[in-house]
């Protein structure tokens, strides 16, 4: 039978006809076949409760192949209608054995209020299934909408009321109870059939659910108009088979309601909400309608009836009670607006990760207490903190755990402070305290902060350690004019100067608003590289990439220095730092490789013969467009061969667009320029660039070339990669090599080449041949690195360090891996 449903479910237009067609034929043969009088009652029972029994046998089947609100009001409906048709099963048994009985309303009639109370539940369990576009409470709209047709239903009776006969009140008053009974059948239709209509006007508009409770509309309109025959004829004898078509029609409507929509697929969802704004007025259309009838007829002179007077009443009491439900309605809807406001404002000004407050937030803030300060004099004092390597951490243990150590150290910092002061995550590993009025404890908070951070954090089994630079700025006395921006450059320059003095430490700012040891780092790069980078400090040094065989000078890589006028000498490490945030990497990219092109031929005067140069890219400038082209215009510029120049991908962000990339890396080799990896074996640089990008040289990382520490591991580690790029065709150069056994210990792995302070540092080209002096004998080629910054441990640059690859001499070309893959070989020079 399953199967059947469902195709017969399938088929609904079809079984509607036959349904109808079914109907007609019953009520016709009854009509025109079966003369009046006890047979053709008995007919009309037989044929009602023939109708009513595979009806509920329908819709208990139907049931079955639903789930959850869609199998209840299927169910609900067969028990209604089985209670129905066990009434009828009473009439047939009564017509049987009294055929002669007379008409009227028995206690068996209260059978047949069983299917309009279950057909209510199953209305009730529809509109669940289809909620109105505008949220709701669930038990709240069940009981607006039973409000709302009740309320319908009662204007609507009374309207209906005047045009009734006479003769009905002369009946109601011979015998109420009977007439009462009679009355409720077409009323509770009345009221159920409002109830669906409501249900079809304020629910969205699926398609399948629109039939369903169109099938159901119009099978309780058919069973309440012979309701209604039913009580107008109360007095007169039985229903004529035309009469009583509605009995017949009804419950075939339904159980083919209950066959429609046969799959299992959920409403789709509402693009758009629709209006709601019939859902409010329809109920009162009526109730407006009914109040002018009736002044109409009290202004001309009739009376009101005691039924018209408890509708009346009845009206009034649900408008009160739909008004009450309305006014909840607003009130909790009001709530969630001022609810999604607040969660909306608190997500604006709080930080999702730490629920820290932000730098938005920690602005608004800071530019108040500064008011308070120039207005009243209430101290105010800032903290800001940056986190020390906090990439390392991200690159060790992965962004999740790097995500939760920024939610431990909020949580810590939090408890450094009052409940009155603010912490904020202004962005990344940047952390800002605000104390207002509390500007006298800013050093304990300042050194709470640090020894806070300075314990390990546990997590996830891995004992994670952490430390902050911290930059403390108090107003000047005297000095009202400042602003929010001002004072947090000051502290960020503190900051900074906390990084330089060698990180983990608090200083407090002491310069002026122009300089001093705590100068404004941002504000002065900027200015440097706006301008002319050299007037500035800006300089470039060259540190020698030897052979380890020989200790033969093969490049040198250049590396950026800046010693600021008015902050001193700034460490690589902090002015890289600071132009990753500020954008101005590029700018410091470029000025290395025009002063390493530049200085090209004083490097082959100091050296005896022309020397190859490495200058550093950052690696998220392979994505844009121009750096191919600058490249090479600096190349033309200043007459240096493609073939001496090596350019170094640092990665101290990981590469944008990797397909761009290799199609710029490309370009350039085309062009005779060399490309080398740096840094590999940390950070983004690893296996992956190796495989993707096209490149020449791959620099070892210091962390691969600690074979004279870890002889067993690292030497594995460092052996395992010259193997590899010997297959591929790529020169190593190992960095960091500070010890002659670490050099001798790489020379034995099978490692050529190498950088480091052993064999010297980084310094100006006038400088060069103090350090190391001109190596006489054949060129064996090389490559230059063009850094910015060197290593703390002295193994070259820590932001970018570059690396030498085997090199043609002059003019002669590159000898460095083609396009195709060929291998780099060593040969003579040719001659500048």
């Amino acid at each position: 039978m399953t199967g059947t449903a469902l195709r017969v479910g399938a088929r609904t237009p079809l079984t509607l006809v036959l349904a109808v067609t079914g109907a007609v034929v019953v009520t016709l043969v009854g009509a025109l076949a079966i003369p009046a009088g006890s047979g053709q009652r008995l007919y009309n029972d037989a044929a009602q409760l023939a109708a009513g029994a595979l009806a509920a046998f329908v819709c208990l089947t139907a049931a079955r192949e639903h789930r959850g609100l869609r199998s209840r009001w299927r169910t609900l409906l067969g028990f209604g209608l089985t209670g129905w048709t066990l009434a009828r099963l009473w009439w047939v048994a009564r017509d049987v054995l009294d055929p002669g009985r007379a008409t009227g309303v028995g206690p068996a009639d209260f059978g047949f209020l069983i299917l309009p109370v279950c057909v209510f539940l199953a209305l009730l369990a529809m509109s669940a299934a289809l909620p109105r576009p505008v949220r709701a409470s669930l038990p709240r709209d069940r009981v607006v909408l039973v409000i709302d047709s009740v309320l319908i239903t009662g204007s609507l009776v009374a309207l209906a009321w005047s045009a009734l006969p006479h003769r009905v009140f002369r009946e109601v008053g011979e015998s109420p109870w009977a007439a009462g009974v009679a009355a409720a059948y077409p009323v509770a239709d009345l009221v159920l059939i409002v109830m669906a209509l409501l249900v079809l006007a304020s629910r969205p508009t699926w398609r399948p659910a629109r039939a369903t409770l169109m099938l159901a509309v119009a099978g309780l309109v058919a069973l309440g108009c012979s309701d209604t025959v039913r009580l107008l004829t109360l007095s007169t004898g039985t229903l004529t088979p035309l009469q009583a078509t509605g009995y017949l029609l009804g419950p075939a409507l339904l159980a083919v309601a209950a066959l429609t929509n046969p799959g299992t697929a959920a409403p789709p969802a509402v693009d758009k909400l629709e209006a709601d704004w019939l859902h409010l007025i329809l109920p009162y259309v009526p109730v407006v309608a009914t109040g002018i009838v009736i002044a109409v007829r009290t202004g001309a002179g009739g009376q009101l009836t005691s039924y018209e007077a408890y509708l009346g009443w009845l009206g009034l009491g649900l408008v009160v009670a739909r008004q009450m439900f309305t006014i909840v309605d607003n009130t909790v809807l009001l709530a969630r607006v001022s609810e999604g406001q607040e969660r909306l404002h608190h997500q604006a000004y709080h930080d999702p990760l730490t629920g820290l407050a932000n730098r938005a937030l920690f602005r608004e803030r800071l530019a108040l207490a500064l008011d308070s300060y120039r207005y009243q004099g209430l101290p105010v004092a800032l903290i800001f903190a940056d986190l020390d390597d906090f990439k390392l951490i991200n690159d060790s243990f992965g962004h999740a755990i790097g995500d939760r150590l920024l939610r431990a150290i909020a949580d810590r910092l939090r408890t450094c402070v009052g409940p009155a002061d603010l912490v904020a995550r202004l962005g990344g590993d940047e952390f800002a305290v605000l104390l207002e009025h509390r500007a006298g404890e800013a050093d304990p908070i300042a050194e709470a902060m640090l020894a806070a951070l300075r314990a390990p954090f546990e997590l996830d089994g891995h004992t994670v350690a952490i430390s902050a630079s911290l930059g403390l700025v108090r107003p000047h006395l005297g000095e009202r004019d400042l602003s929010a921006d001002i004072l947090l450059r000051r502290a960020d320059a503190a900051m900074y100067a906390s990084k330089r003095r060698g990180k983990n430490a608090l200083v407090r700012y002491a310069g002026s608003a122009d300089g001093g040891p705590n100068a404004d780092l941002p504000h002065l790069l900027m200015r440097a590289l706006a301008g002319s980078p050299a007037d500035y400090g800006f300089e470039v040094h060259y540190q020698p990439i030897v052979h380890l065989a020989d200790e033969t000078v093969l490049a040198v890589e250049a590396l950026a220095r800046w010693n600021d006028p008015i902050a001193g000498p700034v460490d690589p490490e902090v002015f890289v730092t600071v132009a990753e945030r500020a954008g101005l990497v590029a700018a410091i990219d470029d000025f290395v490789l025009d002063r390493a092109c530049s200085d090209a031929a004083a490097l082959a005067a100091t050296y005896g013969r022309p020397i190859d140069v490495h200058v550093n890219v950052s690696a998220a400038r392979l994505g844009q467009h121009g750096l191919a082209q600058g490249v090479l215009a600096a190349l033309h510029r200043h007459d240096v061969p493609a073939s001496r120049l090596v350019v170094e991908i640092t990665e101290t962000k990981r590469i944008p667009d990797l397909s761009r990339a290799v199609e710029v890396t490309e370009t350039l080799r085309r062009h005779g320029v060399r490309v080398a990896l740096d840094d590999f074996g940390s950070g983004y640089n690893a296996l992956a660039q190796l495989h993707s990008l096209p490149i020449d040289i791959v620099k070892l990382d210091s962390s691969l070339t600690d074979v004279d520490v870890a002889p067993e591991r690292a030497g594995a580690l460092c052996r395992s990669v010259l193997t590899i790029c010997a297959d591929m065709g790529v020169a190593v150069i190992a960095e960091g090599i500070e010890t002659r056994e670490r050099a001798v210990d790489l020379a034995g792995l099978g490692c050529k080449l190498g950088q480091g302070y052993l064999f010297g540092q980084p310094r100006a080209v006038h400088r060069l041949v103090e350090v190391v002096p001109a190596q006489p004998g054949p060129d064996r080629g090389g490559a230059a690195t063009s850094g910015r910054a060197p290593s703390p441990s002295g193994g070259g640059p820590a932001p970018s360090d570059a690396a030498a690859v085997p090199a043609g001499g002059g003019s002669a070309g590159s000898s460095s891996r083609s396009p195709a893959g060929t291998s780099a070989r060593w040969r003579p020079p040719q001659g500048p």
